[in-house]
């Protein structure tokens, strides 16, 4: 009874160390908050802010209409409807593959769980894998964003269109030359409506998942707009706009790197305005189709052997694809 009673009482006992966590939980918020206040008016941290809240206010509305159209797609389109529409021949199924994603929308997290599923049953990978990448690049909702954030545009907006189609298909064909099945280990799993269960409860859930997932990737992608607008100096930038080919590779790579929702990555594109439309072309191209999240998705469902190698060839497609188009029309 002694020993319960000690163990009580050392539950409920105070930390060695109350008063200094005291001290500093009562101290560290409010110094926090003075130095936010008196740096808050400084003319950097102003435009940062402004920046920030000017590319989220921008796309938050394309990121809401793409992810509940997501959601819709996921929870009353049947899965056999992907099926049907595509033709027996792995060849032309690619292509035909690639070109619906025009017209059926969906955010890049989705595209992979999708793409598992048609694999699942019986589409080939090629054209699931073709599907996969222009599903998130080219629909609806994306090319009217982008049409948005560049207005008086229209090259860019089919100059993205082109690009990311010929890199969707370009990346079905070559996995139907050198794809083995080895490297793909694909865990089906369900994403469409399963009997028993609400369609509205299922479009509320896979809605409510895409814009929370998709919203924090765009309020971080804004910040670090804002912040390569405001504290990188021009000089630094310079550096790569200066160079065509470097600027592409740059804005590629920080593509990757940003993992901002395809339905908004078109305002952060636009903001970047130091660097040429070939590279802001690239960042639009790379970033529906390779980023760390779409990695880890593709590892965590394929395989990491599959992951590494698409992720890594469709990476060098589309910054070829973006430099050929873009360089022709922009």
């Amino acid at each position: 009874m002694d020993a319960a009673r000690a163990e009580g009482e050392g539950a409920g006992a105070l930390p060695r160390h109350w008063p200094l966590l005291l001290v500093g939980a009562a101290v560290v918020p409010g110094t926090l908050l003075f130095l936010v206040g008196r740096w808050g008016d400084a003319p950097a941290v102003e435009a940062w802010r402004t920046v920030c809240l000017a590319v989220t206010v921008q796309a938050l509305p394309f990121l809401l209409l793409g992810t509940a159209l997501s959601g819709a797609i996921n929870a009353f389109v049947p899965e056999r409807v992907f099926r049907r529409m595509l033709p027996r021949r792995p060849l032309l199924a690619v292509p035909v593959a690639g070109v619906a994603g025009v017209v059926l929308p969906g955010c890049e997290c989705a595209s992979v769980p999708v793409a598992n599923s048609l694999i699942g049953r019986g589409v080939t990978p090629a054209a699931a894998f073709a599907f996969l990448l222009s599903a998130p690049a080219i629909n609806p909702v994306v090319l009217t964003a982008t049409a948005i954030a560049f207005p008086g545009n229209p090259a860019m907006v089919l100059a993205r269109l082109l690009a990311s189609l010929a890199t969707a298909v370009a990346m079905g064909w070559l996995w139907l030359r050198f794809g083995r099945s080895e490297w793909l280990r694909p865990a089906v799993r369900h994403t469409g409506h399963q009997d028993g269960h609400s369609r509205w409860d299922e479009f509320r859930a896979g809605f409510q998942h895409d814009f929370l997932h998709a919203g924090g990737f765009l309020v971080l992608g804004a910040m670090a707009a804002a912040t390569f607008n405001v504290g990188v100096p021009r000089s630094v930038l310079a550096t790569f706009t200066g160079t065509p080919w470097l600027a592409v590779l740059f804005l590629a790579a920080l593509a990757v790197l940003l993992a901002v929702c395809s339905e908004a990555d078109a305002f952060l594109a636009a903001s970047l305005t130091g660097f040429p439309p070939v590279a802001r072309l690239a960042f639009m191209v790379v970033g529906p189709m390779v980023d760390l999240k779409l990695i880890a998705l593709q590892a965590g469902t394929f395989g990491r052997a599959f992951a590494v190698r698409f992720s890594a060839a469709t990476f060098v497609v589309a910054v070829a694809c973006s430099a050929l188009i873009g360089g022709a029309l922009l």
